[in-house]
């Protein structure tokens, strides 16, 4: 079964919101084992949506819909698929009576118009709609599918899990899982990551690999096939280990984690908490951890050093380093990282120390970057790094080297035990 989804909306396509109704589906729909190879965006414009239509049948047996069921004149997907397959479009009672409700429950009065979100498709199975108005709908029509779904994610999501998965898991014959595992890497390019993988790449169909980068991170994602959901996990744990023998120093975590929250785990399974003495990146690392749910378990607090004289004064760097050395110095940060986790009491100090951008700072270019490592019962290590990017982009990766040398000196703490 291989689906394409369809988003009505002109303003989808102007940028007014973003198409999260086709991630939710995508997902929903791999665990269905429907494949899911194209999403499309089309505005509110009939002729513009039947081109959509006729194109999404040459590749798809089933085309999901999501908008254009509402009152007005530009809600038009109805009345175009209800054109475009020969069927018409009758009042559903049920629908028409809910609607009502809804209005009675709201205090607001019904206009004439609304009666319209009560039209479905004939001879279509309703998907009921608990937290709005116009309801959804499955129809076969020769040999494809059509499923029209409110474009309110508020709406569309509750609906299609209460009833969408039901009626579509009907439909599908193969009955094959889609399960899928997403690996994240920290520390490697994705071009270097791909070299050391490749063979393994070219020579997987089932499960498959999909490398992915984006903001100083790789991914790969790995997705198999099978009716028994057990052995597709299976799968996808023999997959895993080849890479990992290859790639493993670099790989930090599962799906949607991030180097923050595995600090933050890490941290917590540990027991140690953690300082930061941030000049660089003006309290970014503080401001991210922070946002970690449970992170008050672990980090103290922090000190912002954006000038000399707090670094001096309040983290108490010695003078000649910073007459000698500089502030961007391998010395400065690692007085920065031992100064701040003595004085707030912590476990581990980090500091963060560079040139942002757009200029050199102590002769020194754009991009430099010290990183101090301050953890109890070992040597402070200080990592220095030439990063090319914009202002906010040196800022951000720097905040996640911060994070990966952390979790490695841990790591590299626990093998030695």
């Amino acid at each position: 079964m291989n689906a394409e989804i369809i988003a009505v909306g002109s303003e989808l396509l102007l940028g007014q919101i973003v198409n999260t109704n086709a991630r939710f589906l995508s997902q929903q729909l791999a665990s269905l084992g429907i494949n899911v190879f194209f999403h499309t965006v089309v505005g509110d414009n009939h002729d513009r949506l039947k081109t959509a239509i006729e194109i999404a049948e040459n590749r798809a047996n089933m085309i999901i819909f999501t908008g254009g069921l509402g009152p007005t004149k530009d809600d038009l997907t109805k009345e175009t698929i209800a054109r475009h397959i020969g069927k018409e479009l009758i009042m559903d009672q049920t629908a028409l009576e809910s609607i009502e409700l809804y209005f009675k429950r709201t205090n607001r009065v019904m206009t004439e118009n609304n009666r319209k979100q009560a039209l479905v498709l004939e001879g279509s199975h309703i998907l009921p709609n608990d937290h709005g108005m116009a309801p959804g709908m499955v129809v076969d029509s020769g040999s494809h599918i059509y499923v029209l779904l409110p474009g309110p994610p508020k709406e569309m999501e509750p609906m299609f899990l209460q009833y969408g998965c039901q009626a579509l898991s009907s439909k599908n014959k193969s009955k094959e899982k889609i399960v899928s595992r997403v690996l994240r890497f920290f520390g490697i390019g994705e071009a270097a990551l791909e070299t050391e993988i490749i063979d393994i790449i070219d020579s997987q169909s089932n499960p498959t690999i999909a490398p992915l980068a984006g903001d100083g991170e790789v991914t790969l994602r790995l997705t198999a096939k099978h009716v028994d959901e057990a052995v597709a996990q299976t799968m996808l744990d023999e997959v895993e280990k080849t890479i990992n023998q290859r790639v493993g120093e670099f790989f930090y975590g599962y799906d949607n984690t991030s180097l923050l929250a595995e600090l933050t785990k890490s941290l917590k399974e540990r027991k140690l908490t953690i300082t930061a003495a941030e000049s660089l990146t003006g309290g970014l690392f503080q401001q991210e951890l922070t946002s970690i749910a449970g992170a008050s378990s672990v980090f103290k607090g922090g000190i912002v050093c954006y000038s000399n004289e707090v670094k001096q004064h309040i983290l108490q760097v010695k003078p000649e380093i910073l007459e000698k050395h500089g502030a961007v110095s391998e010395q400065c940060a690692k007085e920065l990282a031992e100064n701040a986790a003595r004085l707030l009491e912590s476990d581990i100090g980090i500091s963060f120390t560079g040139v942002a951008g757009p200029d050199e700072v102590e002769g020194k270019p754009v991009g430099t970057v010290y990183i101090g490592i301050a953890i109890k019962g070992r040597p402070t290590v200080v990592e220095k790094m030439i990063l090319a990017g914009t202002r906010e982009a040196n800022r951000n990766r720097s905040v996640k080297f911060g994070c990966y040398f952390i979790l490695q000196n841990l790591k590299e703490s626990q093998n030695a035990k």
